[in-house]
């Protein structure tokens, strides 16, 4: 039986992921801080499952994630794990900041490295790394360290993409960039999108499909396809000020008439986890 490893499998998309690969018939390895939550899904779907606990955020466990599933059947990669920090780049937590950077690039780097050199090798294998639509953007005001690690991804990915392309490998490397998705996101951090939410099931289902298919650069939903084309139309400068809006409604709930102070947050990224 063929394998899949995904990362951030605990909730939301990863969770949904690891539904729909189960559906393929993929064993999996599940990984994700949450060891709890990673069981609870194992015991869930109907087929084999290895549940691997792991932060990330430190190179060390990345590789040790590596060395437990490597192995020949191990088909299917996905970098999901990741999460997002809201508030000015001045007040969020430099600590905070720095995992994000750790989780969010570092994790994805260092996996996508590690398990395509065996992929290469055998000339076989998909690897799907989970950014965002904030990776397309200039900049994100009051989310600014959260969309550029999006943009590492989404570029490193494409990079990578060229390569394999160039030496014909049969190796796909592709990259998923939703918008809003409809997750426990939504509900905990209290936050509002411009954009209605997808299901992530939906959004799920769409990038396996994709993943499989070959494709290079997933984005779900035809509202964002839209607004990715049109922003092309605006200048650099003019885009980041109406970003700055939209990130600023997020705050409607800490605003004066709802009696509490105006704060950053550490939240979970809409997407992944």
């Amino acid at each position: 039986m063929k394998k899949a490893l995904i990362t951030g499998a605990s909730s939301g998309m990863g969770r949904d992921m690891a539904r729909v690969l189960a559906g393929y018939g993929y064993e999996l390895i599940l990984v994700a801080r949450r060891e709890e939550r990673l069981h609870a899904l194992a015991k869930e779907l109907a087929v084999p499952c290895t549940v691997l606990a792991a932060d990330l955020s430190d190179l060390q466990e990345c590789k040790l994630v590596y060395q437990a599933a490597r192995c020949e059947e191990l088909e299917i990669v996905v970098n999901n794990a990741g999460f997002g920090l809201f508030g000015a780049f001045t007040e969020t937590g430099l600590e905070a900041e720095l995992r994000m950077i750790r989780t969010n690039i570092m994790a994805v780097h260092v996996l996508t490295k590690l398990f395509l050199r065996d992929f290469r090798a055998q000339d076989h294998g998909y690897i799907l790394n989970v950014a965002s639509s904030a990776g397309f953007m200039a900049g994100g005001p009051l989310m600014s360290t959260y969309y550029a690690t999006k943009s590492y991804v989404l570029r490193l990915t494409q990079a990578v993409r060229e390569e394999l392309r160039h030496e014909g490998s049969a190796v796909c490397v592709c990259v998923l960039c939703p918008g809003p998705v409809d997750t426990e996101f939504n509900r905990v951090a209290d936050v509002r999108f411009a954009l209605p939410g997808l299901r992530s099931e939906s959004v799920a289902q769409y990038a396996i499909r994709g993943m499989l298919s070959g494709r290079g650069i997933l984005v779900p939903g035809a509202a964002m396809k839209l607004s990715l084309a049109a922003k092309h139309l605006i200048p650099e400068t003019l885009l980041t000020r109406i970003t700055y809006h939209f990130q600023r409604r997020k705050l409607d709930s800490d605003s004066p008439a709802s009696g509490r102070a105006p704060t950053h947050r550490g939240v979970r990224d809409p997407r992944t986890h």
